[in-house]
């Protein structure tokens, strides 16, 4: 793939960005990389808030947040009255799991490929009201999506609580049917929380239409929002019983003024939300996000050429991507965590690498700033990489 299509993405563009161009980086899918633009509109908002902390915090912020929510939710699809902002997704899939009454019996669904810190919440609530997960398998790199929803409403049952799905799923990088989940669940009176920590600006996010129960999503991520600058959507009937994680001042007082007001912190990222959108749609919006998918799936395929592997998972839009690296087991946690140090100390690399049951996989994402040369890049990292691997002994 050409950037002649779009001479002002790619390489032109990097001057945007603070990242240290020294490195190759293909990673923006785990912390994302905030354009100065963005950073200059959070500041302007965090002097503001200096200036007069108490002025601000008391006479300022309740409105300003209601207009960054209003912002968000023209981005999302949705009413901004129903959005609240939180420092990141896990804190969000935290507030509902926490918010809900399990007993004895109850069973939430998640899927095998559930991000680690979700799987992990559900555990801690099932420890202390005895209910239980119930896993559904999502193999990889084999991953049948198109038969997910069948597999789910299979493992529905009427002790069935709750089911949690992600909308991308972070160690597989697939793109999941989740409209077509949420539908099936309904019908079997299960509520459905969808994280998106992946979602917005990566694919198209349509939350009225999609009509889950709840639906956190980053926008630190894929929208380039400030760190720390995520959300929590909830609708209108799912808001009542609905609290933060922090109980705070606002308890009892509702869905907008629990969460508007957990405790001091700074708000600035929040409020920047709208220069992200802004920036978003400058660069092309829907065609920014078809260009990153168009450019990771180029990037995937001449990579996994080059390392005579496979690409995993079908192709579905996103702009992340899985390859097998050519190197032998122990297809390990530690030894991938071990290789993904290599590639960040040795070769200047940040790329995450995936333990699965064939192999160690690296995910690779595509952004504006990305260009292909970034990729061949990579390929000769990787070759590196594994090359070395089997000089150390493991084959």
């Amino acid at each position: 793939m050409s950037n002649a299509a779009f001479p002002e993405l790619g390489r032109a563009i990097r001057k945007e960005w603070a990242l240290d161009w020294t490195k190759l980086t293909v990673n923006h899918g785990a912390y994302g990389a905030t354009p100065k633009r963005v950073l200059a509109a959070q500041d302007v908002w965090r002097s503001r808030m200096e200036a007069q902390p108490s002025t601000f915090m008391r006479m300022i912020l309740p409105d300003a947040l209601r207009q960054s929510a209003a912002a968000l939710g023209a981005f999302v699809g949705a009413n901004g009255d129903d959005i609240v902002f939180l420092d990141n997704a896990t804190t969000g899939c935290n507030a509902v799991l926490r918010s809900l009454a399990f007993a004895p019996g109850d069973e939430i669904i998640l899927l095998s490929e559930t991000y680690g810190a979700v799987a992990n919440t559900t555990r801690f609530v099932c420890g202390l009201s005895g209910a239980r997960i119930v896993e559904v398998p999502l193999p990889f790199p084999t991953s049948d999506v198109s038969g997910l929803t069948g597999r789910i409403a299979a493992a529905l049952t009427n002790r069935t609580r709750l089911v949690v799905v992600d909308h991308v799923t972070s160690p597989s990088a697939l793109v999941l049917p989740i409209a077509d989940i949420v539908r099936v669940c309904h019908a079997a009176g299960a509520a459905v929380l969808v994280d998106g920590a992946h979602g917005p600006a990566q694919v198209d996010v349509d939350l009225t239409a999609l009509d889950a129960d709840w639906y956190v999503g980053n926008c630190h991520k894929w929208l380039m929002a400030p760190k720390g600058c995520a959300f929590l959507w909830a609708r209108p009937d799912r808001q009542d019983d609905l609290h933060p994680v922090t109980i705070s001042h606002g308890y009892g007082t509702g869905f907008l003024g629990e969460f508007g007001w957990t405790g001091t912190r700074d708000p600035s990222a929040w409020l920047a939300v709208d220069a992200a959108i802004d920036f978003h749609h400058e660069l092309g919006g829907a065609q920014l996000r078809a260009r990153n998918a168009a450019l990771v799936r180029e990037g995937a395929d001449y990579l996994a050429e080059r390392l005579g592997t496979v690409v995993g998972g079908p192709r579905l839009g996103a702009a992340m991507a899985m390859v097998l690296l050519p190197v032998g087991g122990p297809f390990t946690k530690p030894r991938a965590v071990r290789m993904r140090g290599r590639l960040l100390e040795e070769f200047g690399t940040d790329a995450p690498l995936m333990p699965h049951s064939d192999g160690i996989w690296v995910r690779l994402s595509a952004h504006a700033y990305n260009a292909f040369e970034d990729y061949e890049m990579l390929a000769d990292i990787c070759l590196k990489l594994a090359e070395t691997e089997k000089e150390r002994g493991e084959l």
